[in-house]
């Protein structure tokens, strides 16, 4: 499937108008429900195969954010055998009592992933705490930015943002 396939495929699958509270607390009359492409095996693959060559050499491990990252940074690991952690919005209170699933993060670099980011607000708090447990990360993929064009919103936590595709490029598919 070409860029421009998948990016018409992501479109059909997820694009809904209506009125929408984004996690930002902001309001859209656009959406793009990232499970209902998630959730379909082969573009899911295809997802992967595009994000692949967009990973900054040396990446250790795929930070996967819950919980729309988390399929993403799934299928890019079996697409690239790079393994993931799954990251949780705030530590399990049982078992291991973790936010990072999956393996050790300290002193690694990791390479956060995420579905949709329009502020990046998650992203930034998801980043810290994985940074105050020695985590090393500088960029962060993901396969939907919806923000201001040429504008990162990750600059504060001195983090690169690369997206598959631009709410702009959607939109003209």
């Amino acid at each position: 499937m070409t860029r421009f396939e998948l990016a018409r495929k992501i479109h059909e699958l997820s694009y809904l108008k209506g009125n929408f509270k984004l996690r930002s607390g902001q309001t859209s009359t656009e959406y793009f429900d990232k499970y209902r492409f998630e959730s379909q095996p082969l573009v899911l693959q295809e997802i992967a195969k595009h994000l692949a060559p967009m990973i900054p050499q040396g990446t250790e491990l795929l930070a996967g954010l819950e919980m729309g990252g988390i399929p993403v940074a799934t299928a890019l690991s079996l697409a690239t055998g790079i393994p993931c952690v799954f990251v949780r919005k705030t530590a399990k209170e049982y078992g291991t009592c973790q936010f990072a699933e999956g393996a050790d993060i300290s002193e690694k670099k990791l390479l956060v992933i995420e579905d949709v980011i329009t502020t990046g607000g998650q992203v930034l708090e998801s980043t810290q705490a994985l940074r105050n447990s020695g985590a090393l990360i500088s960029s962060v993929l993901c396969v939907i930015y919806r923000g201001p064009e040429n504008e990162n919103p990750l600059a504060a936590g001195n983090l690169n943002l690369q997206a598959l595709f631009s709410k702009k490029e959607l939109l003209a598919n």
